[in-house]
């Protein structure tokens, strides 16, 4: 079964050929990156956590308890659903604009509305956790309107130990900004 929010469709192969916008159809919405090890990590082991869940509703069913065949099985697929959902968290870019696709809230902007996308020093969160550290952040100015949050940092879950990852997915998503902000009037 192939899950279209852990690929790119080729993309990173035409990456490495130098091109700089490698999708073949740009009003996708894609992700320039490849979902990070703490990420698949993570999200494995709650398919896993949730394998075993829908496996003790089974025998919960077997036993014959409606309320407890119900609870395991709304507990089980919500474990599921928030491995997906964790999978699917991080930057989407198209013609259209940039999406930052957060656990609970996704955030959609038009090329029009975005001013700059730089990478820049500055305290990022480890791994999303309270404590900070320095490391490089992909950062978007908006041309009015409400700031944007931080884009990507090299301490997240996708990039963590991964530098060269991180530039290059930074390079993917400034170069889509480049390429649409100026196809956009201001």
């Amino acid at each position: 079964m192939p899950l279209p929010f852990l690929t790119a469709d080729g993309a990173f192969d035409a990456h490495d050929s130098g091109e700089t916008l490698p999708y073949e159809d740009p009003d996708r919405w894609h992700r320039p990156y490849r979902p990070g090890p703490w990420r698949v990590a993570v999200a494995a082991l709650l398919l896993l956590l949730g394998s075993f869940m829908l496996l003790a509703t089974v025998i919960i069913a077997a036993a014959g308890t409606l309320g407890g065949t119900l609870g395991g099985a709304v507990a089980s697929l919500a474990v599921v659903g928030s491995a997906l959902r964790l999978l699917r968290t991080g930057v989407w870019v198209s013609r259209k604009g940039l999406r930052r696709v957060g656990f609970f809230v996704t955030r959609s902007v038009p090329w029009s509305q975005v001013g700059e996308v730089r990478t820049v020093q500055q305290p990022v969160r480890w791994l999303g956790l309270p404590r900070t550290v320095q490391g490089q952040a992909l950062t978007a100015a908006p041309r009015g309107g409400a700031p944007l949050p931080v884009l990507l940092t090299d301490h997240s879950a996708d990039f963590l130990s991964r530098t060269e990852a991180f530039d290059r997915a930074a390079g993917s998503v400034e170069a889509w900004a480049e390429e649409y902000r100026t196809a956009v009037p201001a």
